[in-house]
């Protein structure tokens, strides 16, 4: 089995806007290497959504980070290849970075009371980052705030310039830290949890607001996250890591719908429908996700795989597999050493959390 260009994947006759190629964060410690992305690849489109999705620890705002140069000035070791629109982020220099950062590629962080200043007022810090990669006035850079704050739907956005992000709402918040990152019309944006802690009804307002941004400004979005729903919604294309790596990539329908990847099942199998038949339960993944410090030999997921005994020998414990097209092929890919992911799937795995999906199969 042979590697597959991921940085190919969603491409025709050009390169993708975003390609990330072989990338590796890995962080030395006194107990060794942390080897926190390891081996990523992946592309993406102007306009298009990625979902990356996976627990905590699986490397997915690691490697959004490296896009950002957010690892720079610590002891991280980067390496691989990130070209956006043809440059290779990893080779320029801190400077050309930081004109970059914000300008060509903005974050939209999880924690915005965090990640705004509490001492200064939301539209002097939206203010600010317009700017630094803007020569204009004070009086030009607050009538752009008050536009991007009235666009992302908040109210009487010129009385709210004053505002401090303590007097904002959660929702409010996170609408602040969307217009600050759009404030200078970035061709890449990274949404990192955008909808964490919210209420359901303002998660949808946010989502709602981030698809209607992106086809305003034509940019493509790293959408990292948890909520598999969050995904089926917004996402064109979906990336599942584990363990630093990918290891299951495709469109999100195909992805969500056929899955191919065990874990990818444990994470279906994760989250509660409330459309679902009420014999329908919950089935967690059992264990924890593995060291980075010290990965398990071969495949990363077989500690905890209920389905190692469908693979002949030892090839789970002992062969780490390639991320190579699945059963149904196309772009769709997975790391795994089943042969047969499909019927197992539909025989063992919908059965127990979606019965009444089972017998439509």
């Amino acid at each position: 089995m042979s590697n597959v260009d991921l940085t190919q994947q969603n491409t025709t006759d050009s390169e993708s806007f975003l390609v990330v190629d072989d990338l590796r964060v890995h962080f030395p410690t006194v107990d060794g290497v942390v080897k926190a992305t390891d081996g990523l690849s992946f592309s993406l489109e102007r306009g298009k959504t990625l979902g990356i999705v996976g627990e905590s620890g699986s490397g997915k705002s690691v490697s959004s980070s490296a896009i950002l140069g957010l690892h720079r000035g610590t002891n991280a070791q980067v390496s691989g290849e990130i070209r956006l629109d043809g440059v290779d982020l990893l080779t320029l220099s801190n400077e050309e970075m930081r004109k970059r950062r914000g300008r060509d590629v903005a974050m939209i962080f999880q924690d915005p009371l965090s990640a705004m200043h509490p001492y200064y007022t939301v539209g002097s810090q939206l203010a600010e980052a317009y700017r630094v990669h803007n020569k204009v006035t004070r009086a030009v850079a607050k009538k752009r705030v008050v536009e991007m704050l009235d666009l992302v739907g908040i109210p009487q956005p010129d009385r709210r310039y004053d505002s401090y992000p303590h007097q904002f709402s959660g929702g409010m918040r996170q609408r602040a830290m969307i217009a600050m990152a759009l404030i200078n019309d970035p061709s890449l944006v990274i949404a990192d949890e955008p909808t964490t802690a919210l209420d359901v009804t303002v998660q949808a307002q946010i989502l709602d607001l981030l698809g209607n941004l992106q086809k305003e400004f034509n940019a493509a979005i790293i959408l990292i996250t948890h909520d598999l729903g969050v995904v089926a919604e917004m996402a064109d294309d979906v990336l599942v890591m584990y363990g630093g790596k990918a290891v299951e990539y495709g469109p999100a329908r195909e992805v969500l719908t056929h899955p191919e990847m065990p874990y990818t099942w444990g994470l279906l199998s994760s989250v509660p429908d409330v459309t679902a038949d009420t014999n329908a339960r919950m089935v967690p993944i059992p264990g924890s996700p593995p060291s980075l410090l010290n990965p398990p030999s071969g495949c990363a997921f077989h500690p905890r795989c209920t389905f190692r005994s469908e693979v002949a020998g030892d090839l789970c414990t002992t062969v780490v597999p390639d991320l190579a097209p699945g059963a149904r092929g196309g772009n769709h890919l997975k790391r795994c050493h089943l042969a047969d992911p499909d019927t197992i799937y539909e025989v063992k795995v919908l059965p127990e959390i979606a019965p009444d999906l089972a017998e439509e199969q």
